[in-house]
Formats: structure tokens, C-alpha cells, sequence
């Protein structure tokens, strides 16, 4: 677990490669196709083996990545449906089943279950984010408020999408969100059903890291956001909503520059950086690896590490 540009794929590909393991990645991302430089997915290739056809990393299984079109919706419900079914099966392949990625509600959910909410509305979500659009995310917030104050004291104004989520579920079950929240999606991770590791960098240095891969990256984001729009994909479709497809977006309409877009996107990394940390923090049960100079990333050293740890 880790923020973005944690280096989490590389130790996660050296882990599987002494452990024989599968990789199942617990990313809201990468799970999209067409979506390579802007989701930092790994580059790999689609084969087909014994076990059905897999997307191959460096020669490991790498699953849950480069599976889903851009226009479909992907949440912690079908990751954790999806995942169930992947650990027993990697298992009976004589595998290890290793899971990597920095969306903490999934990993969150996966190991310790989610409250039955109502499924998603997507005439609903599309006017909710009409209204943040329009309006502005404080507003947007402010409907939140007037359902459920207690909900909205937990999930801040930059949040949009879990915010949208709060006032869909409100809404559909017709009583505040909060009343519906069993409290168990909060527990601690169950450190005798796994190992559990965070990799905590310094924040000025994760800072240069995700500046330095946006700033190298941003040309091929530009160019497969464009590709993606002259397939007919909607700007408002789920991917391209996504982490620096708006700035992307914006930069190809000509609304900023590139130096700005690059810029935006740092600062947009860098916020959910913030809330990734935050959220990685709380499990006090993970092994957690701190990573204070640059050359305190070492794939190598550090699956050895969680491996004696």
C-alpha cells in the first residue's frame, strides 16, 4: 500500500518473483483499457495460458488491470467481487496471491466487507455532477449537508465522488447515509489473515517523484486522451474523470498551457497523496517502511525486508 509514484508495482513484481506469486491490483485506474500513461499501469501483455488469458507482467500475472472500458463504472463492490474470486483460484494454481495498490477503500473492503448500500444510479450521479460542475463542489457539499449533517462533517468538499456517492445512497434508501454505516468498514486490517506493508515517502521527495513522472509522461497522456476522444469517448465518461484527465482534458481544448497542465496535475497527485497517506497511516498492524532519501528505494532491499519482517 502506498501513495501514488510509491514504486508499489516494483516491489510488488520482485515479491512475486521470489515468492511465485500472482499480482491483483487494487488500483481505480488502471483497471481501464486505452489508459496507459495516465494510469502509470504497468506494461505487460496479453497471453493466453493454461489458467485462461492473463495479462502478463515482466512474465506475472497481473490482474484486474487493462480489463474494463473507459465508459464502464468500477467501484469497491466489483473490485471486491472480482478479487474474492481471484485469491482461491491463484492459491490452487500453487501461486501466492499478492495484492498491490493505493486505493484504500478497496483494500479496505476486500479484507473486511462493506455495508449493503443501494447499487449506483447513473441518471443520478450524471445530475449530481452537472451540480458540481456548475455550481461549484461546495455546493454541491452544502446538498450533502442539508440530508445528512453527520456524513457531511466526515467527508470533506474535495472529496466529490464520495460525496456524490453519499447523496445517491441518501437519496435511494431515503434516509441519511450515516445511519446505514455499520462502522466495520473502519476496522483495523487482520493482520493474522495477511502482511500488510506501507511504503510512507518523505513528502517533498514524493513531491519530485510525481513531477518527475507526470512532466515525463505527459506527452503520451495527452496523446491517448486525444485517441480516446476520437473514439467517441464523452469527457465525462468514468475514466476520463479520473486523476489528470481533467487537466489533460483541459490542456488539449486549449483552456491551459502545458507547463500549467503539468502543474495542476501535480498538485491534484499531491492532494490524494495527502489522503492516501492519511488513510495508509491509521493501520498501525502493516509494516510500515519509510522512505526519507531517494536511495532508500531499493525493490530488492525492500522485499527482502517485508520478507524476514
Amino acid at each position: 500500500m502506498g501513495a501514488n509514484a510509491s514504486g508499489k508495482t516494483e516491489i510488488a513484481l520482485e515479491l512475486a518473483r521470489r515468492l511465485g506469486g500472482e499480482i491483483i491490483s487494487a488500483d481505480s485506474k488502471q483497471v481501464y483499457q486505452l489508459m496507459e500513461a495516465g494510469t502509470a499501469k504497468p506494461r505487460g501483455t496479453w497471453t493466453d495460458a493454461p489458467a485462461g488469458r492473463a495479462y502478463l507482467v515482466e512474465g506475472i500475472p497481473y490482474h484486474l488491470v487493462d480489463t474494463l472500458d473507459p465508459r464502464a463504472t468500477w467501484d469497491a463492490g466489483a473490485f471486491v467481487k472480482e478479487a474474492k474470486k481471484l485469491v482461491p483460484q491463484i492459491w490452487a494454481r500453487g501461486k501466492v496471491p499478492l495484492m498491490a495498490g493505493g486505493t484504500g477503500m478497496y483494500i479496505q473492503a476486500f479484507w473486511n466487507g462493506m455495508d449493503e448500500l443501494p447499487p449506483a444510479d447513473p441518471a443520478l450521479r450524471e445530475q449530481l455532477s452537472a451540480l458540481a460542475l456548475a455550481a461549484g463542489k461546495e455546493a454541491l457539499h452544502a446538498e450533502l449537508a442539508a440530508l445528512d449533517p453527520q456524513a457531511a462533517l466526515s467527508i470533506p468538499p474535495g472529496n466529490v465522488q464520495r460525496v456524490i456517492r453519499a447523496i445517491e445512497i441518501s437519496r435511494l434508501a431515503g434516509r441519511p447515509v450515516s445511519e446505514l454505516w455499520s462502522g466495520k468498514f473502519f476496522n483495523a486490517l487482520p493482520a493474522h489473515e495477511g502482511k500488510f506493508v506501507f511504503l510512507k515517502w518523505d513528502r517533498a521527495l514524493l513531491a519530485e517523484r510525481v513531477k518527475r513522472r507526470t512532466a515525463t509522461r505527459f506527452d503520451d497522456w495527452a496523446g491517448e486522451t486525444r485517441a480516446l476522444l476520437e473514439k467517441g469517448y464523452a469527457e465525462d465518461c468514468p475514466g476520463l474523470k479520473t486523476l489528470g484527465y481533467p487537466q489533460t482534458l483541459d490542456y488539449l481544448a486549449g483552456r491551459v498551457n502545458k507547463p500549467e497542465a503539468i502543474r495542476l496535475i501535480t498538485a491534484a497527485s499531491m492532494a490524494y497523496a495527502k489522503r492516501q497517506n492519511t488513510w495508509f497511516g491509521r493501520y498501525r498492524n502493516a509494516l510500515r517502511i519509510e522512505l526519507n532519501k531517494f536511495e532508500d528505494y531499493d525493490p530488492g532491499a525492500i522485499a527482502e525486508r517485508i520478507l524476514n519482517a
